[in-house]
């Protein structure tokens, strides 16, 4: 650890009255949820990605990805909150004006451990929606679907998919104009757990820094926006953000 900098970073924080935190893979890995691609082992590891993670794929395939889905979902409800979720929320109770979270993560980690005002850019994977609007224009609940793999409305046939953002599709607009808003009024912004390759979630950091906020990188490995950086420290988050933020 760099102490030094860890140092000047906690001393940035401190005097931030607004701070942006996005939020990766990485920081969920911690808990025992597998990035995307290290969850395509096992039975998994024949299929291409855009076969499990796209509108194609599922309609090519509805039960083949719902049921990738379903063993994700079991997942994500096994795992706990790790150390650097609870130090992001013991810091937001404490500071509740002071902080925003961004997350790429489709768990519910972060709500678990306090924060459940997170701006959720890729959706949420414990949450379904409806494949299609509906032909009759009825606001029906997934949850009232007929019950299969996946299920789907007894009606029309209208199938239920996860809430999640599938390859090819926008980010939910209202999430990511807060996220925006977010990175361009914070004075630090803080990147966790993320590789930096996936956009426009990746451009947060770039629009921080040209609106004059302090950017910090927190991951194990180089990312693909380390240049964005004002500091990078090279950790876990489970170990790094609770030593950021503990006693501020």
């Amino acid at each position: 650890m760099d102490e030094p900098a860890l140092q000047a970073v906690r001393a940035r924080l401190a005097d931030a009255r607004k701070v942006c935190v996005l939020t990766g893979a990485g920081m969920s890995a911690e808990s025992g949820i597998p990035t995307f691609r290290d969850a395509l082992t096992g039975l998994w590891s024949r299929f291409d990605p855009m076969q499990l993670a796209s509108e194609e794929g599922f309609r090519a395939d509805p039960r083949l990805v719902w049921d990738w889905y379903a063993e994700r979902r079991l997942g994500v409800r096994a795992a706990q909150p790790n150390a650097g979720h609870m130090a992001l929320a013991t810091f937001a109770a404490r500071h509740p004006t002071r902080l925003t979270l961004v997350t790429q993560n489709v768990d519910d980690l972060h709500q678990r451990a306090g924060i459940v005002e997170t701006i959720r850019l890729h959706g949420d994977i414990l949450q379904d929606c409806w494949l299609n609007a509906c032909p009759r224009g009825r606001h029906c609940e997934p949850g009232a679907a007929a019950p299969a793999q996946p299920p789907r409305c007894s009606e029309c046939g209208n199938l239920v998919r996860p809430g999640v953002v599938w390859f090819g599709e926008m980010l939910p607009p209202a999430a990511l104009d807060a996220a925006q808003h977010a990175a361009r009024e914070s004075e630090v912004m803080l990147v966790i757990g993320t590789s930096g390759a996936v956009w426009p979630a990746a451009g947060l950091a770039q629009l921080a820094r040209r609106a004059g906020a302090y950017v910090v990188i927190v991951n194990p490995e180089p990312s693909e926006i380390d240049a964005q950086a004002h500091a990078v420290l090279r950790g876990s988050a489970a170990t790094l953000v609770p030593a950021l933020l503990d006693g501020l």
